[in-house]
């Protein structure tokens, strides 16, 4: 089976139950991400980073604008005053971390799958850690706008307000997109106990926002506000519009790209997967690396694939059973009850002595010596563009022009006919007769709603029936009925000679009966017949399925 990854991370395992990892390639991004997410540390790591990226361009901001210049002789008394929320929020935020690691990860931990219960808790893993950043900013952002406000007289309150409220947010967003890629290597072990699973902030839609406001939103805001900041002498200003047009840029141009890639790959990696399911590989298997949209569509194509797959076994099955042309058309058209009157060609197959044969031998030698004649059958008959209709006991009944109508169904038959005779022939193993007969038949669906069979149904396969018996009698094993002859083409019409007139059973009227010429008989210029070999003689034990067919034919079409 082909496994297809949207990125190539190798997949650890000390033990046969141990999530395994994908969705992470070999970069430097990938080796932090694992780290990330095995460490205790790492939950911890990733959102004291993103909120001191958030409190690093504030301070900066503030430090270009000139506002600490405005503080005044106190500013250091001042600062000391803002830092002390910031730091006791920073060693909540460590705490919390620490138990939100073990709270969510503890499957992670003990080597295990996750339970469904703890799949899901991953799925809202960002979305938890996002609120509770920005419930840690709040109280902060109004602690150090009143605090700063109400230390200087050069300050406007709305803008020092504005720049931490606008810094929250950015420590809020980029802590959601940094939590939202460090799970995605759990997500085909949590793919793999929900199913096909999803969650409305994994969504591409938020993703895009969520990255559009990282990247343009926030910093163009905080360039307005540092613009609009009457306190602000114009250096300052220009110092820090250029300092946050570089931020909008570099952040803007980091999170489009991971933001493109999350999209991107999978997507690529879909279509080499379709076009391989396009060109018959019903192998390929896409690992499932996320929850938004996209790994809803890598799922559907794995169900594509494995549907694609029972479909093809199904055939297979069934078309062992049935024949592969039945096959088709019984999963084309569903279970209703279809048929068509179709004119056809009817070989019967029956072994000569059947009953003798199975009392003296070993039933699995007689099985064996009966598959390798029925391979034959089969063999010669799909040939030749032929349907085994069935087997029942010694004997078989194929069919040519149904359900797949030929332009000359005659040809095709008189052909297996031959070849089907000479191999068994050749093999030694059994003697056989062979009937092959002409007419307008039902071809279709007989049953019910719980229980089909494709069948022929007709005075044809009752003649073939007929003609089968009284074959076993003659030379060369083989009669046709005069209608097969007149539709077959003249090449081959020329292969075959009249032989006798038998009276079959069920008829009125004696019928003209036929049979191959052998290349002896022409050289001595000898009719079929002349070999002597009577019709009526030899074994007629009729087979099994020549007594069903015959019943049947001999109602539905007026025979006996």
């Amino acid at each position: 089976m082909l496994l297809l990854r949207a990125s190539d991370a190798p997949v650890p395992r000390t033990g046969s139950r141990r999530p395994r990892w994908r969705g992470c390639r070999r970069t430097v991004i990938g080796t932090l991400t694992l780290w990330a997410l095995r460490a205790r540390w790492g939950l911890a790591v990733i959102v004291i980073t993103a909120n001191l990226s958030g409190l690093g361009v504030i301070v900066t901001e503030l430090l270009l604008s000139g506002f600490f210049g405005r503080l005044g002789d106190g500013w250091g008394h001042t600062l000391f005053q803002v830092g002390i929320y910031p730091t006791v929020g920073f060693l909540i935020g460590i705490a919390l971390a620490l138990r939100d690691r073990s709270a969510y990860f503890d499957w992670l931990d003990q080597r295990r799958r996750p339970t469904p219960d703890e799949a899901r808790r991953v799925l809202r893993l960002p979305v938890a850690i996002t609120l509770r950043v920005l419930a840690l900013w709040i109280p902060g952002v109004i602690v150090a706008a009143w605090l700063f406000s109400h230390m200087t007289e050069h300050n406007d309150k709305a803008v020092t307000a504005s720049i931490f409220t606008l810094g929250a947010f950015q420590s809020a967003a980029v802590t959601f997109l940094i939590v939202d890629r460090m799970i995605w290597p759990t997500i085909p072990e949590v793919s793999g106990i929900l199913g096909a699973t999803t969650h409305w902030s994994s969504s591409v839609l938020v993703r895009v926002i969520v990255t559009w406001g990282v990247s343009g939103a926030l910093p163009l805001a905080m360039l307005i506000v540092v613009l609009a900041d009457p306190a602000s002498a114009e250096p300052d200003r220009i110092r820090t519009a250029v300092y946050l047009s570089a931020v909008g840029i570099g952040v803007g141009a980091l999170a489009t790209t991971f933001l493109a890639r999350s999209v991107a790959i999978p997507l690529r990696t879909l279509r080499v997967a379709v076009n391989q399911i396009t060109d018959g590989d019903a192998e390929v298997r896409v690992a499932v690396g996320s929850t938004s949209e996209i790994g809803l569509l890598e799922h559907s194509v794995n169900e594509l694939s494995v549907t694609l797959r029972e479909r093809e076994r199904m055939r297979d099955l069934f078309g062992r059973h049935v024949g592969i042309d039945v096959a088709e058309r019984a999963l084309t058209r569903g279970m209703d009850l279809t048929g068509d009157v179709r004119m056809v060609s009817a070989l019967f197959v029956d072994v000569t002595g059947s009953v003798a044969l199975s009392t003296g031998l070993a039933p699995q030698e007689f099985v064996a010596k009966l598959n390798r004649l029925l391979a034959i059958v089969v063999a010669a008959t799909e040939d030749n563009n032929g349907l085994v209709n069935k087997f029942e006991g010694d004997a078989a009944l194929c069919i040519f022009g149904a359900p797949i109508a030929l332009g000359d169904n005659a040809t095709p038959a008189l052909r297996a006919a031959r070849r089907i005779r000479d191999e068994v022939v050749a093999g030694g193993e059994l003697d056989i007769g062979i009937g092959v007969a002409r007419g307008r038949v039902f071809a279709g669906d007989v049953g019910t709603d719980t229980r089909l069979e494709f069948t022929v149904i007709g005075d044809a396969v009752n003649e073939a029936a007929r003609l089968t018996t009284e074959a076993k009698g003659v030379p060369r094993r083989i009669l046709v009925s005069g209608d097969v002859i007149d539709a077959a083409t003249p090449g081959e019409r020329a292969g075959w000679g009249l032989y006798e007139r038998i009276q079959l059973r069920g008829r009125p009227e004696p019928t003209a009966c036929w049979t191959d010429i052998d290349a002896t008989d022409v050289a001595l210029g000898l009719s079929p017949s002349a070999h002597g070999g009577s019709a009526s003689g030899g074994d007629k034990e009729t087979s099994p399925i020549t007594e069903v067919h015959s019943a049947t034919t001999d109602s539905v079409g007026g025979g006996d």
